[in-house]
């Protein structure tokens, strides 16, 4: 029982991070949630079944993939061209060193950058770059709704199991 509750406290702070790991860049999101889970699976009291633990980690590492993917994919929405996905690229690479914020500029920033490189004007260039962004942001909301869901099946088990 003892360890249960080592466990319980450890995962609800791997939770918590999680959930601010979406938001804030610098810490991996959903990787976070599925730790905390992972870590109820090992109580005496709580069993998630093999094929949900499955399943939410290929959900966790599709998110992970598409969380570098769509703002490259929103740069070419918006009529980027190999240059602003490589500017988005680099610069959410870049933008890696200087967080939270050079990861939310840094694929904008990338990406017009990229354009006006490649010829393109002001306008196809800021165009770009916002498509960067928004595949930021959608990046983001997807990591958090995964996130909350982890986290309601990680509170529910314990209140169920342990209240």
């Amino acid at each position: 029982m003892t360890l249960d509750i080592v466990l319980i406290i450890i995962g609800t702070i791997f939770i918590i991070l999680g959930i601010v790991g979406c938001i804030l860049p610098a810490l991996p999101g959903t990787p976070l949630c599925y730790l905390g889970i992972i870590l109820l699976e090992f109580t005496d009291k709580i069993k998630f079944s093999i094929p949900f633990l499955v399943f939410w980690a290929v959900v966790v590492i599709v998110i992970q993939i598409l969380d570098y993917v769509v703002p490259m994919w929103g740069t070419k929405k918006f009529g980027g061209g190999k240059y602003g996905v490589w500017g988005s690229t680099a610069g959410l690479i870049i933008g890696l060193f200087f967080t939270p914020l050079g990861i939310i500029i840094g694929p904008f920033a990338g990406a017009v950058l990229g354009e006006l490189i490649g010829g393109k004007n002001v306008r196809g260039a800021l165009k770009a770059g916002f498509g960067a962004f928004l595949g930021f942001l959608a990046g983001t909301f997807v990591k958090l709704i995964a996130a909350i869901i982890l986290a309601v099946y990680f509170f529910k088990e314990v209140i169920t199991v342990y209240l």
